[in-house]
């Protein structure tokens, strides 16, 4: 889909507030807002908005630790890496997973309250994962930056 420097500019205001209204986007797009309305919407319809979610604070609901963990695979043969994907899926203290290219096959954010949660999420989670050859865990002791909104280009492709 290709978005012109309107589309951009409604995801540039509702990736700062999710919960803006068409009469306040449209004003800061400079449109009104029914054209406003039809333009978010078809940019949720084509995937480009994928959902709205509430951003909550990890350290007001207990949740202080994040682990960064790099994990290697015993072997690469497509079921054993997509059993192991499906699995990580299901796992709420993992909060991303990627697949990397170089000496770690997934690098995973794991969230968890303490270090004795993070043990029992190795133990009872990760470690029994047939196919997990190692991991290495990066313990984070601050969050410099983080952003959830993307740094949209200033005009359409």
């Amino acid at each position: 889909m290709k978005l012109d420097r309107i589309d951009l500019a409604i995801l540039d205001h509702l990736q700062k507030d999710g919960r803006a209204g068409a009469a306040e986007i449209g004003e800061k797009v400079g449109l009104s807002p029914s054209p406003c309305h039809r333009r978010q919407k078809l940019l949720e319809e084509r995937g480009v908005i994928q959902r709205y979610v509430a951003l909550v604070d990890q350290q007001s609901v207990g949740l202080s630790m994040s682990v960064f963990v790099r994990v290697t695979m015993m072997n690469h043969t497509d079921d054993n890496l997509r059993a192991f994907e499906q699995a990580i899926a299901a796992f709420p203290e993992v909060m991303e997973c990627y697949e990397m290219a170089g000496g770690t096959d997934y690098l995973l954010r794991v969230v968890t309250a303490d270090l004795q949660s993070y043990e029992h999420f190795l133990r009872h989670r990760l470690t029994p994962m047939p196919g997990v050859r190692s991991f290495q865990s990066s313990f984070a002791l601050k969050r410099i930056v983080y952003r959830t909104g993307l740094p949209l280009p200033r005009s359409g492709r």
